[in-house]
């Protein structure tokens, strides 16, 4: 183990005793800097469509065919995030270490989201209007799993670095948080982006295609039967 992480360790599991029995450089440390957390998201309203493939190819990248359900239209999208990392450092020459009270900017977005609507279905007839709306309830549910995780995130974060600060050898302390950064808290964002596929799936229950299938008097399921032939 390596020397700063017995030392962070030493310190999250005995903090009670840390606090009656704080060294001068402990003192100066978590008394005399500040400590920041910011988790910013934005919200992405727009969205492109692509009219251009068919169903099939559609139904083909989402691996529907297996299940005989067809994908009639898509909306694709990724969860991204990048961090911005900084924060006062102060020495203690005596005793070799540094910390540094962490100031953590997380950016929490979607990329540009892309819908496709199969090119069976015309822009303006009623079969292409159902189905551009049912994908933007997918967009809307990929908004609010963004605020979602937003406030996880920000909470998580706020636990974790709103107390002690981060003690390391002297040139180790921002290493050692970009080290966390990447090794603990994207794993978590992301695992926090992926709970948002439940919603996603919610919303393409068997119920909903039959209810697609028999819209507009019948229209969409007859240019899918059409193209069956």
């Amino acid at each position: 183990m390596k020397p700063w992480m017995a030392c962070l360790l030493m310190l999250a599991a005995g903090s009670a005793q840390a606090a009656q029995q704080r060294t001068p450089f402990q003192i100066r440390c978590e008394d005399t800097i500040s400590k920041t957390v910011s988790v910013l998201s934005s919200k992405q309203n727009g969205f492109t469509v692509n009219n251009q493939l068919p169903y099939r190819a559609l139904t083909a990248r989402t691996g529907s065919m297996d299940n005989r359900m067809q994908t009639l239209g898509l909306t694709v999208t990724n969860g991204v995030y990048r961090a911005t990392l900084g924060g006062p450092i102060l020495q203690d020459p005596a005793s070799g270490y540094e910390c540094v009270a962490p100031r953590v900017t997380i950016q929490l977005n979607y990329s540009p989201v892309l819908i496709y609507v199969g090119n069976e279905f015309a822009p303006g007839t009623c079969a292409y209007k159902e189905i551009l709306t049912h994908e933007q309830r997918h967009l809307k549910a990929y908004m609010d799993n963004l605020a979602r995780v937003e406030k996880v995130v920000t909470a998580a974060l706020n636990k974790r670095f709103a107390g002690q600060p981060m003690y390391a050898p002297s040139g180790t302390a921002m290493s050692a948080l970009e080290h966390e950064i990447n090794g603990t808290w994207f794993p978590f964002i992301q695992a926090e982006f992926d709970k948002g596929k439940l919603e996603q799936a919610r919303i393409d229950t068997p119920q909903e295609y039959a209810r697609l299938a028999q819209t507009c008097n019948g229209e969409i399921a007859a240019i899918v039967n059409r193209r069956r032939k």
